[in-house]
């Protein structure tokens, strides 16, 4: 739980970043297997879930050649891009939005994720209170502390989703919004976003959920939570991952009119806005699912492959239900726990992956694995783990 006492004379100094603490073994690392640069084979970065593949060229084209640099584009997003939106939507999940009353763009969702509970404090100062996964994303939490709100973490259920019988009245009372996050990241487990609507609605609390994934779930169709209607809930989905454009920042949140129809009003205050060329390729983006297919089948293969590596190593783990993560149960034998099998992973297969405690205490006995890489370089893992035990038996 993390706290801002209003009229504290000690000012804020944000943490280190998560990531930034794997620089040392990162180094360490390519000591031992060289740069790829230099001529070495380099280690295999699975450590943040930024895609390696290309997108589209069709979208590549559009944001070379969409003429919109020149004008400031509009924060809702253009008429092409929220209509391009809404038909992926229905499309894709069956849910039906209006794209001009209930659905917006945002630069990605991570600075949404950020800033979100800020700006519903601004409207409802009497809730200082951000519910979010006990074992999730870093930014839900960091998002209540830069908008000086309290953050409670909700212990989840072994086979997903929320354990919302286990939030205390008082944390019911102060709640200014409950995010959820299906497909998981890190542990790819599904949640039930009908039950979670109904939850919040009963208690007049905002559902704000994250379905960046969607795409990617294994175990049956995409889901979102707006098939459940659209009253206190908001969804929030990126190009990111489903179409590999994490760096143009595109996204857009849809759901309860009256919520999205504030956030956009504050947003275009603080000049939140989806740069044109990007808006362009965004547009083509969503209205294309061949190339998601595509990456889908990617994804699968990576999956599995390493999967297979990994439990020939000693280290057993599931296929996830959604997502492009393994969460790898760290085993008891293992010295200093999530740490010590990253350290070990990192100078025995050159491979970088993330410490589960990166995600919140319950992610201290696993470690995350982003199959974000292609598969000449997962194989290269393969080679080097090759009749290797890590399982410290």
């Amino acid at each position: 739980m993390s706290t801002i006492t209003p009229h504290s004379t000690v000012g804020f100094s944000p943490p280190p970043y998560p990531y930034d603490r794997l620089t040392a073994l990162r180094e360490r690392a390519v000591q031992r297997f060289g740069d790829l640069i230099q001529g070495g084979t380099g280690i295999v970065d699975c450590s943040i879930g930024t895609p390696c593949d290309p997108p589209p060229d069709a979208v590549i084209e559009a944001m070379a050649s969409s003429g919109t640099e020149r004008g400031y584009p509009t924060s809702p997003g253009s008429r092409a891009y929220r209509h391009a939106a809404a038909g992926w939507l229905s499309r894709r999940f069956g849910a039906v939005v209006d794209p001009d009353h209930e659905l917006a763009a945002c630069v990605g969702t991570k600075e949404f994720v950020a800033s979100a509970a800020q700006y519903l404090r601004l409207r409802t100062p009497g809730r200082d209170t951000v519910l979010y996964p006990s074992v999730s994303y870093p930014t839900y939490a960091m998002g209540a502390l830069l908008g000086s709100c309290r953050s409670v973490s909700v212990k989840e259920l072994p086979g997903g989703g929320l354990d919302l019988d286990s939030i205390s009245a008082g944390d019911v009372e102060r709640a200014l919004l409950l995010w959820a996050n299906t497909p998981s990241n890190p542990t790819g487990l599904l949640t039930d976003m009908d039950a979670v609507a109904e939850w919040g609605r009963h208690r007049g609390i905002p559902i704000f959920s994250d379905e960046c994934y969607a795409e990617f779930t294994w175990d049956g169709p995409p889901r979102t939570v707006l098939t459940s209607g659209l009253g206190g809930v908001v969804a929030v989905h990126s190009l990111s991952k489903r179409s590999n454009m994490a760096g143009v920042r595109a996204g857009f949140y849809a759901g309860d009119p009256d919520i999205v129809g504030y956030l956009l009003d504050v947003r275009r205050h603080a000049g939140l806005m989806v740069p044109g060329p990007v808006q362009a390729a965004a547009v083509v983006a969503f209205d294309d699912d061949s190339h998601v297919e595509v990456q889908r089948q990617r994804y699968r293969e990576r999956l599995s492959y390493l999967r297979g590596v990994l439990a020939d190593a000693g280290l057993s783990t599931r296929m996830p239900a959604g997502g492009f993560y393994l969460w790898v149960a760290v085993p008891t034998t293992v010295p200093v726990g999530g740490w010590g099998l990253v350290e070990t992973l990192a100078l025995e297969g050159g491979l970088l992956v993330s410490p589960g405690e990166l995600y919140g205490e319950g992610g201290a006995g696993f470690v995350r694995v982003a199959v974000v890489q292609p598969m000449e370089r997962l194989r290269l893992v393969g080679e080097r783990l090759a009749g290797k035990d890590l399982s410290g038996r």
